[in-house]
């Protein structure tokens, strides 16, 4: 290792590397020699070929010795370069934020949270998710920063779409959009704050079908179908018979079918897994379909999997007038309606609420409550029965005990 050679600087020195060089000379290494508390201290401050020179080293010398002399600032190399670099994080920490904030809404949306929703998402939600935000949501709010978003954006985007007769439920949707764009932004390290989402009052939504099919209409829902679809009819008297949803259904493959204890096995619902029970009927119409592999779908699509209902529920719905003069979406015959009308069975044939949610594979009784007053009337029928028998008994002038 080369010696230690003394500069004309007090203070500095310098040692030259043996083999590397820096133009024609040989790199030079150096250090600044000073007392710090009575004691010797000898630093390292960089290379020739960093730009560092005997005057340059000085200089910093120099410094440190004036910061000790009026005991301010860094007195040694190392508390200097610690300050240095915590100045310049915050620097780096202030233009982040800087940029950050200057991302738009916009941006984020297509360069963000897409690409994570097309990995995440069933295909069908991130395309209703892509016009929601291209006809309502961009205009609106895609040019601002995310940090300038605020609920009147928010309240001034509610209006445009009841204006241009967007339903409530339209308008909560958007909403959602945006709460779960800032959700993923806050999780990226994107924004900061809340979303302005929660100052935002959504509009209140009624879309509980008020309407279930009698036996009748079933019945003859069922026969006009066999002759037209037996997959149609098979989907419908199984959401009849059982209750699953079109998608429940879709999903449904033949090991998921125990003909044994007359149970479906129901994976992956839309409020997590649960077991059916099948009727006599939705057995063997079961029992009567072509069954393959256990892993093949019950009811298969052109390319495997069912993706969307067939045209000839809702034709044969209208063949058979059952929507005609019918305004009020919710009054009107869908496939969803023949769910509907499992539970609304259910209830007038005395089943109890908590069973039909646990049937329904709803989570939690909100939703079950929509068919409370079928359950109300049933009750009032049992009470107007007892009131009647009062009235009876007391015509004939019967004496009617209690038992204690």
């Amino acid at each position: 290792m080369s010696k230690w050679i003394k500069t004309k600087f007090p203070g500095v020195r310098y040692r030259e590397h043996e083999t590397r060089r820096h133009g024609v000379k040989k790199d030079q290494y150096f250090t600044l020699r000073y007392k710090l508390k009575g004691v010797d201290k000898e630093e390292g401050l960089g290379w020739s070929s960093q730009g560092w020179t005997s005057s340059k080293a000085y200089v910093h010398l120099l410094e440190l010795k004036e910061n000790k002399k009026v005991g301010e600032g860094p007195q040694t190399l190392k508390e200097k370069r610690q300050l240095e670099e915590a100045k310049r994080q915050k620097e780096a920490a202030i233009q982040e934020e800087i940029e950050r904030n200057a991302v738009t809404f916009d941006a984020f949306f297509t360069g963000d949270y897409l690409p994570q929703a097309e990995n995440n998402k069933k295909s069908k939600t991130v395309t209703r998710e892509k016009i929601l935000y291209k006809n309502w949501v961009k205009a609106e709010i895609g040019h601002l920063p995310m940090k300038k978003i605020a609920p009147f954006h928010l309240e001034k985007l509610k209006k445009n779409m009841s204006d241009s007769g967007q339903s409530p439920r339209s308008i909560q949707y958007g909403l959602a959009l945006i709460r779960q764009i800032f959700n993923t932004a806050k999780r990226l390290d994107m924004f900061e704050g809340d979303s302005p989402t929660s100052r935002v009052k959504a509009p209140k939504v009624d879309n509980g079908r008020m309407r279930f099919l009698t036996r009748g209409e079933a019945d003859t829902l069922l026969d006009v179908l066999k002759t037209k679809s037996t997959d149609v009819h098979d989907m419908t008297l199984l959401s009849l018979h059982v209750g699953l949803r079109f998608g429940e259904i879709a999903s449904l493959t033949w090991q998921d079918v125990d003909f044994s204890k007359g149970i479906l096995t129901i994976r992956d619902a839309k409020t997590g897994s649960r077991y059916a029970f099948l009727t006599r009927q939705a057995a063997e119409m079961l029992k009567n379909r072509p069954q393959e592999k256990p892993s093949d779908y019950v009811f298969r699509g052109r390319n495997g999997k069912l993706d969307r209902m067939s045209p000839t529920f809702a034709r044969t719905v209208d063949d058979l007038k059952l929507n005609e003069g019918i305004e009020d979406p919710r009054l009107k015959i869908y496939f969803h309606t023949c769910r509907h009308t499992y539970a609304s069975w259910m209830i007038e044939q005395g089943t109890d609420l908590y069973t039909v949610q646990k049937l329904l594979g709803h989570k939690t009784n909100v939703m079950t409550q929509r068919y409370a007053h079928l359950s109300e009337n049933r009750l009032r029928d049992a009470a107007e029965a007892l009131g009647a028998s009062w009235q009876k008994d007391t015509q004939t002038g019967e004496v009617i005990n209690f038992s204690k």
